[in-house]
């Protein structure tokens, strides 16, 4: 597509709200709870702009990237509501949108309030896809969401530009290792390495670690054994536009000792109280 095309596509999107809404677990191994999910968002399913990728690409390139992050914020906000799923809600939201001018965080506390959600159950997660210019600005701007109630993760630690400085300079509550150092690490003792020096950085800067992008049970029993217990990824719960992973059917499915081929799935919710 060109650059014109990618814009006409884009701005026919935004008119018709047209993003769909996936949710992914993220649960406490310790706890065999849902403890929260990240809302991910994708274009139409017969679009060129589908996939997530392509289309934050083609926004950052045609200049509508805070416009294309608030619709899919706004649609991920009352989606959760909706389906009253349990938790906390992570939002992506790159440095880049916070720090445009264009931005008001007094809308995003509008949208929570519309759908009747706590502020202190959100939390606003930084995807850093492009270098951060001015740290001073990204910090006076995360200080009125935490003003507000709001909590903050990093995004992928350890891909980014300066992830190491994001997180020495916010303090986020929240820290989430990239999927590199997680896969594979039952068979890796320098990804073990990094992780450990991760555990206790986070220690030091009370974070709360989440390993991401966990495809197989010996990963997670090594995260588990090295003290991480958030934790996401596919062996637990992929993303769908309504989520049925229970309580119940996560914890059959942390106790088993084989690992299942599919989730297993209750026929009704079953919800745990917010945090």
């Amino acid at each position: 597509m060109t650059l014109s095309e990618q814009r006409q596509a884009l701005r026919t999107i935004l008119r018709h709200q047209a993003v769909n809404t996936l949710f992914q677990p993220i649960v406490s191994t310790l706890e065999k709870r849902i403890v929260g999910y990240e809302a991910l968002s994708r274009g139409p399913s017969n679009s060129p702009l589908h996939s997530p990728l392509i289309l934050f690409a083609a926004a950052r390139r045609t200049g509508l990237l805070t416009e294309l992050e608030m619709l899919c914020r706004q649609q991920a906000v009352k989606r959760f509501s909706s389906l009253c799923l349990p938790g906390r809600l992570f939002l992506n939201v790159s440095p880049e949108s916070l720090l445009e001018q264009s931005h008001s965080p007094g809308r995003t506390l509008q949208m929570l309030k519309t759908a009747r959600l706590d502020p202190k159950r959100v939390v606003i997660e930084l995807t850093e896809q492009a270098p951060v210019e001015d740290y001073n600005l990204l910090h006076i701007a995360l200080h009125h969401y935490r003003d507000m109630g709001f909590t903050i993760a990093l995004d992928d630690l350890g891909a980014g530009y300066s992830s190491l400085r994001l997180w020495s300079e916010l303090r986020p509550e929240f820290v989430k290792i990239d999927r590199h150092f997680i896969d594979g690490i039952h068979r890796d003792p320098l990804k073990k390495e990094f992780v450990g020096s991760m555990l206790n950085i986070a220690r030091a800067s009370q974070a709360h670690i989440i390993a991401e992008g966990i495809e197989q049970r010996e990963e997670l029993e090594t995260l588990s054994s090295m003290g991480v217990d958030w934790v996401q990824g596919y062996w637990l719960g992929r993303p769908e536009a309504e989520p049925e992973l229970s309580d119940l059917a996560l914890a059959q499915k942390l106790s088993s000792r084989a690992t299942p081929s599919v989730i297993l799935r209750p026929l009704s919710l079953v919800h745990t109280s917010a945090l």
